[in-house]
C-alpha cells in the first residue's frame, strides 16, 4: 500500500511538470464532479435495495460514503479549482490520489461486508457497483498512469477473489471478463493519455506560434507605421492618415503643416549624427505636446508633417505654428552642449482631394518660409495658388520640351583691357516654352533640377556652344557654367570629355565655371571632381568670388585656374576705397598663387579704369558687349580690338 501511495504522489506530486499541473487539474475538474455524483447515486440506490435487510450501522456507513462523495463533488467544481493557486492545485492533485484510493478501498470493504445480507439479486447489484467504482475511479485519475495501474490492480485482485469465492456459479467467467475489461480500460487510458499529452503539447506549440505571429504582426505594424528614431508616425503612416481624412470628405478639412529644421545640417556636421538624432527626437516630442495637434510624423531627414484640428481657424493654426517655432528654438541639451535650431513652417488648409496636391501647396509655403529665414511661418494663400499654378504649368512645359529645339545660347565677350582683344566668351542659355518668350537661367535652372534634366541641359549647352563657337579654331576660351549638381555628380567629367571628343574640339579651350554653392554641399567630392576636370585638360574658374561667405583660403586649397570677381565689386570700385582695397588684395593673392583673374559686371569706363589700375586685365560686362548670338560674337572678334586701338 505504501508503494502504491508513493506512486500516486509521484504521479501528481512535486516531481510532475509545472506546465501540466493546471491542465491536469482542469481536466479532472471537468469530470470529477460528475463521477462523484454518479457514485453518490449508486450508493443511494444500493442503500435503497438493501433497506431492511442490512444492519443499521452498515446503512449508516453507506450514508457516510454518500456524504463524502457529495462533498468531493463540491470541492472539485471547475470554478473552485480555477480560483486557487498552482501550488494549491498541486496539493489537491496529490491529495486526490490518496483520497480516491481510500474511497475505493472503503467502498470495497463496505460492499464486502454488505454482501452476506443480500439475496442473489442484491449481490449481483453489488458486483455491478464494484465494477462501476473501479471504472469511475480509474477515469477520474486517468492522467496519473502509474497511479491508475496501481489502483486498478488494488481493486481487481480483491473483487476477483470475492467473485471466485462463490457468489455465483459463473464466477470464473465473470472474473475473466473483469480482468479483460480492466486490461482493455488501462490500455485505452494509456493511449488516451498519450494523445491528450500530444494534443496539449501541440496546442501549446500552436499558442506559442500564434503569440509569435501576433508579436511579429505588432512589430511589422510598428515598422510600417512608426518612425523608429522619433516614435512618431513615419512618412507612409502620416500620409495615410491625411488621405483618410480627405476621403471622408468632412468639412472643414484639417490643417497640414510641413516643418523643416534650419541649422540641422550644421548640427550633424559639427556634432555628429548622434546629436542630430537627439535633435529629431526632441523636436518630435515638442510637436507631440502641441495643443490642437491630431497627428504628426517624420517625412524624412529633418522634415516633419503635422495635422492640426480642422476646428481651428487660420489665426489659431498660425498661432499653433508660432508656438511650435518658439518651442523648437529652445536649446536641445546634448553632452554638455546646447544645440540651437529653427523651424521653418509651411501651413495649408487641406482643401485639395489628394495628398499630393496638399503636400505640394504646403511645400510651396515652406519654401517661402525658408527664404524668409529665422524660423518663419507662411500660410499658403490665394496669391500662392496662382504662383503654384503658373509654376506647375511652366514645369510641365519644361519637362515636355525638347531641349535641342527650345534652347538658344547667347555669348558675352571677355576682353583683354590692354588692347581690347576678345580673349574669351561666356555662354548663357535661354529657354522658351513657346519659341517666343525666352527665359533666363534663373527661371529654368531650378526646373531642370526638379525634373532631373540638369545633366541633359549641361550636355545640350556644351555641345551647342562648341559647335557654334569652335573656340579651338577662333583662339578664344569658351566659359560654360556648371550647376552645383554637375560638379558633384558621378560621370560628369566623363560626359564633358566625351562631348568634346565627339565634336572634335580641345578641352584646353574650355573654362568650366563653378560657384561657391557647389562647394558647400560636398567639399571633398567637389574637390575631387575639379581635379579630374583639370586632368582632362579643362580649365576651372571659381565664379562670383567676393560675395557671400567667400574665403581666401579656397584660392589656396581648391584646384583652380582662375577666379571671376563678382559684379558687386565692379560697381563699387570707382567710389568705394574699401572695395578697391579688398579687390586689390584678392588680385595680389591670385597672382601669387598663379591664378588668372577676371572681373564681371564692368559697365562704364570708370569701372574699367579702376579695375585696370588694380592690375586686372581680363574684363567682362555691358561696357564691352551684351550677350548675343554666336554670329555676332564671331563677327565682333576683330571689331572690338580695332575700336580700342582707335580710342
Amino acid at each position: 500500500m505504501a508503494r502504491i501511495l508513493r506512486r500516486v504522489r509521484i504521479a501528481f506530486g512535486e516531481r510532475g511538470p509545472d506546465s501540466f499541473v493546471d491542465v491536469y487539474a482542469g481536466s479532472i475538474a471537468r469530470r470529477a464532479p460528475t463521477i462523484y455524483l454518479t457514485a453518490l447515486l449508486d450508493i443511494l440506490f444500493v442503500l435503497y435495495r438493501f433497506a431492511g435487510t442490512a444492519p443499521i450501522w452498515l446503512e449508516g456507513a453507506g450514508g457516510g460514503l454518500a456524504i463524502f462523495a457529495l462533498v468531493r463533488s463540491f470541492i472539485w467544481r471547475p470554478a473552485q479549482i480555477a480560483r486557487v493557486s498552482q501550488v494549491e492545485r498541486r496539493r489537491i492533485l496529490a491529495r486526490m490520489a490518496g483520497v480516491g484510493l481510500g474511497f475505493c478501498i472503503v467502498f470495497l470493504a463496505w460492499t464486502a461486508v454488505l454482501a452476506p445480507y443480500g439475496t442473489d439479486e442484491q449481490r449481483l447489484l453489488l458486483e455491478y457497483m464494484l465494477g462501476v467504482t473501479g471504472f469511475i475511479t480509474v477515469l477520474a485519475l486517468a492522467h496519473g498512469r502509474r497511479m491508475v495501474r496501481s489502483i486498478a490492480l488494488a481493486l481487481l485482485v480483491p473483487t476477483t477473489g470475492v467473485v471466485l469465492a462463490g457468489w455465483r456459479s459463473n464466477g470464473l467467467a465473470l472474473s475473466l471478463a473483469q480482468i479483460i475489461f480492466t486490461g482493455t480500460m488501462l490500455l485505452t487510458i494509456v493511449v488516451s493519455h498519450r494523445d491528450f499529452v500530444r494534443l496539449e503539447l501541440l496546442g501549446r506549440h500552436l499558442t506559442r506560434r500564434l503569440s509569435q505571429v501576433a508579436d511579429e504582426s505588432r512589430s511589422n505594424y510598428r515598422r510600417a507605421t512608426i518612425d523608429e528614431l522619433t516614435d512618431g508616425l513615419n512618412r507612409r503612416a502620416i500620409l495615410k492618415r491625411l488621405r483618410s481624412d480627405l476621403e471622408r470628405g468632412v468639412s472643414p478639412r484639417p490643417w497640414l503643416a510641413l516643418v523643416d529644421l534650419d541649422g540641422f545640417k550644421h548640427v550633424n556636421d559639427t556634432y555628429g549624427h548622434a546629436a542630430g538624432d537627439e535633435v529629431l527626437r526632441t523636436v518630435s516630442e515638442r510637436i507631440a505636446a502641441l495643443h490642437g495637434m491630431l497627428a504628426h510624423g517624420r517625412l524624412g531627414g529633418d522634415e516633419f508633417a503635422i495635422l492640426f484640428d480642422a476646428s481651428l481657424d487660420a489665426d489659431q493654426a498660425v498661432a499653433a505654428c508660432h508656438r511650435l517655432s518658439r518651442a523648437v528654438r529652445e536649446p536641445v541639451p546634448f553632452n554638455g552642449t546646447r544645440l540651437r535650431i529653427f523651424a521653418s513652417i509651411g501651413l495649408y488648409r487641406a482643401n485639395e482631394n489628394t495628398t499630393g496636391a496638399c503636400l505640394e501647396r504646403a511645400d510651396a509655403a515652406l519654401y517661402k518660409a525658408k527664404a524668409l529665414g529665422e524660423g518663419a511661418t507662411v500660410l499658403f494663400g490665394p496669391d500662392d495658388e496662382e504662383e503654384l499654378c503658373r509654376r506647375t504649368l511652366i514645369t510641365r512645359q519644361f519637362n515636355d520640351s525638347v531641349l535641342e529645339e527650345r534652347l538658344r545660347l547667347l555669348y558675352q565677350p571677355v576682353v583683354d583691357a590692354r588692347d581690347g582683344r576678345i580673349v574669351g566668351a561666356e555662354a548663357f542659355a535661354r529657354w522658351s516654352p513657346d519659341g517666343i518668350n525666352w527665359q533666363p537661367p534663373g527661371m529654368f535652372m531650378e526646373l531642370a533640377e526638379a525634373t532631373g534634366r540638369q545633366s541633359e541641359l549641361t550636355r545640350v549647352v556644351l555641345a551647342r556652344a562648341l559647335s557654334e563657337c569652335r573656340p579651338w579654331e577662333t583662339g578664344i576660351r569658351l566659359s560654360i557654367n556648371l550647376s552645383p549638381r554637375d560638379v558633384v555628380r558621378e560621370g560628369t567629367v566623363e560626359m564633358l570629355g566625351a562631348i568634346v571628343e565627339e565634336i572634335g574640339g580641345r578641352a584646353e579651350s574650355l573654362i568650366l565655371e563653378v560657384t561657391e554653392q557647389a562647394l558647400l554641399a560636398d567639399p571633398r567630392r567637389a574637390t575631387y571632381q575639379l581635379e579630374a576636370m583639370r586632368e582632362r585638360g579643362f580649365r576651372v574658374a571659381l565664379d562670383d568670388f567676393g560675395t557671400g561667405w567667400s574665403s581666401l583660403s579656397q584660392l589656396r586649397d581648391l584646384p583652380l585656374d582662375l577666379i571671376k570677381l563678382d559684379r558687386t565689386l565692379a560697381s563699387a570700385l570707382p567710389t568705394d576705397p574699401g572695395a578697391r582695397a579688398m579687390t586689390g588684395m584678392i588680385v595680389a593673392l591670385a597672382w601669387q598663387l598663379g591664378l588668372g583673374c577676371t572681373i564681371k559686371g564692368i559697365e562704364s569706363d570708370a569701372q574699367a579704369e579702376a579695375a585696370r589700375a588694380l592690375g586686372i586685365t581680363r574684363m567682362q560686362g555691358f561696357h564691352f558687349g551684351r550677350p548675343d548670338g554666336a554670329a555676332s560674337l564671331l563677327a565682333s572678334l576683330g571689331q572690338l580690338s580695332r575700336r580700342f586701338a582707335g580710342s
